[in-house]
């Protein structure tokens, strides 16, 4: 896609701003205009693309065929993980899961028997403390 009016020409091994300037059409001058109109052109152009390959029945073909793959290969991952007994990720953060419930409620145990014994404490100090009388027979 050529820009109407310039050469088709290298550019010395030195490019500088002059000779891109020299090169371009009379009709930009402006450089700030040359810069909209590459840019507009180059936003179409990644436009038409984008939706050509949007439309393309091979790039869907293509994609599809990537995930199925994908879960072919997932799937025979988790078949050679449990043939070797390994856990799989999703195994070991269901077992993290579980350990931690079960810590919290044995701090719960931990707690409560922790109250029960000071309590049993209190009631041995408190025993003394109220002797019945003994009653002669």
């Amino acid at each position: 896609m050529g820009i109407p009016g310039m050469e088709s020409r290298r550019i010395p091994a030195r490019p500088d701003v002059l000779v891109k300037l020299q090169s371009m059409p009379e009709e930009f001058d402006d450089q700030e205009r040359y810069q909209e109109s590459l840019r507009t052109r180059s936003e179409q152009a990644i436009g038409e693309l984008a939706q050509a390959l949007l439309d393309s029945q091979v790039l869907e073909n293509a994609v599809a065929a990537a995930f199925g793959a994908r879960e072919k290969a997932v799937e025979a991952q988790q078949a050679a993980m449990a043939a070797l007994n390994l856990p799989s990720a999703g195994d070991v953060e269901r077992l993290e899961r579980r350990l931690r419930s079960f810590s919290q409620r044995l701090d719960e145990v931990e707690d409560q028997l922790d109250r029960a014994l000071r309590e049993v404490g209190q009631l041995r100090r408190d025993l003394p403390a109220q002797k019945p009388e003994k009653v002669k027979t």
